[in-house]
């Protein structure tokens, strides 16, 4: 029923590269045909190439540079006229928005993107722009606004055969199962998101839907020794394609599997190395669930209730900056956890 997965992104010169290369040898093929193609004046290659530059920069989480990178795309796109290739970069730039915690810029960028693409005549990056919409409002919490979007995008990638964004629906949908309590049903979903993926070779999409699996077997079935072995394997392929983001919420969801099982020590090593990880590609809403498991182990090993109550405080500031629903109702819920009041700190100053 479905094809191979394959890589949209990467585009006229570098359309031989899998949607398994290394991000690295996405890096150097990329930035070789973007230089032969401003060097040639060939805009429309550069915008391609370009592309692909883009991306790689964004998922090795070199923030900065993925920004010049999509921007530089957007502008020679513009030169040659290529609304597609525009679309695409706008694309880019929308998803760098929102991995940077920008989600009123990821929705605008998105929804240009979309526009872009129907105008061009590109169905592809119409779908995965209004993908990138659907995925942001998700992220946000924002589940009623988005669960049809998602489903429609799921039949449409069926009807298509399209593995790869199948792949990418089912993990949404489930994703929103899960943060609702609905664990049975977003089990069967990473399950099936986990085969199609393997049978079609997207080795990005199924180390997602193994996390995904590792966290329902968790909070689930208190299977701990399940979980962590779904983590390594997802992790093997995390590192083989130098997934940035994806390690670092590996390494964060090892922590979640092992504060539930009560080895708050072993938890907060893992929410550290997370944390450092977010940090360092600038991703806010990896580095807020950090800090939270972090919080929630430290106070678990005897950390003094005031500094708990103080890192819950600014979590819920933080959070409602960035605008994640559903993040802020699992700060309520760690106040509830651990037993501190909201607005113990400001008893615990005024004592």
């Amino acid at each position: 029923m479905y094809g191979k997965a394959f890589a949209p992104e990467y585009q006229g010169a570098l359309t031989t590269l899998s949607v398994n290369s290394s991000l690295t040898d996405v890096l150097a093929a990329g930035t070789e045909q973007l230089r032969a193609a401003e060097r040639a004046g060939k805009p429309a290659e550069a915008a391609r190439s370009g592309l692909a530059v883009a991306e790689a920069h964004r998922r090795l989480g070199r923030v900065e540079e993925a920004d010049r990178a999509w921007k530089r795309s957007y502008r020679a796109a513009r030169q040659a006229g290529d609304l597609a290739a525009m679309a695409w970069a706008l694309w880019s730039g929308g998803t760098l928005a929102r991995q940077r915690g920008a989600f009123r810029l990821a929705r605008r960028l998105l929804q240009l993107a979309a526009d872009l693409g129907e105008r061009g005549g590109d169905v592809v990056v119409r779908g995965y722009s209004l993908a990138g919409l659907a995925e942001t409002g998700r992220i946000q919490g924002d589940y009623e606004a988005v669960r049809r979007l998602h489903e429609q995008l799921l039949a449409e990638a069926r009807r298509r055969g399209e593995a790869r964004h199948t792949v990418w629906a089912l993990e949404g949908i489930a994703q929103m199962h899960r943060n609702t309590g609905e664990y049975d049903t977003a089990y069967a979903l990473f399950e099936e998101a986990a085969q199609i993926a393997a049978g079609a070779d997207d080795r990005r999409g199924h180390a997602w839907a193994l996390r995904g699996l590792a966290d329902v077997v968790s909070v689930r079935d208190g299977d701990t020794g399940r979980a962590l072995e779904l983590l390594s394997e997802a992790e093997t392929t995390c590192r083989a394609m130098r997934l940035s983001s994806a390690l670092a919420y590996n390494h964060k969801m090892r922590g979640n599997v092992l504060y539930r099982a009560g080895r708050y020590a072993e938890a907060r090593g893992l929410y550290e190395q997370a944390l450092a990880e977010f940090r360092a590609m600038s991703e806010p809403r990896g580095e807020a669930l950090s800090r939270l498991g972090l919080a929630k182990s430290l106070a678990r090993l005897g950390r003094d209730r005031a500094e708990t109550a103080a890192e819950l405080a600014d979590l819920a500031g933080v959070l409602e900056r960035i605008g994640l629903q559903h993040a802020r109702r699992m700060v309520a819920r760690a106040h509830d956890e651990l037993g501190i009041p909201v607005g113990a700190l400001a008893r615990e100053t005024a004592r």
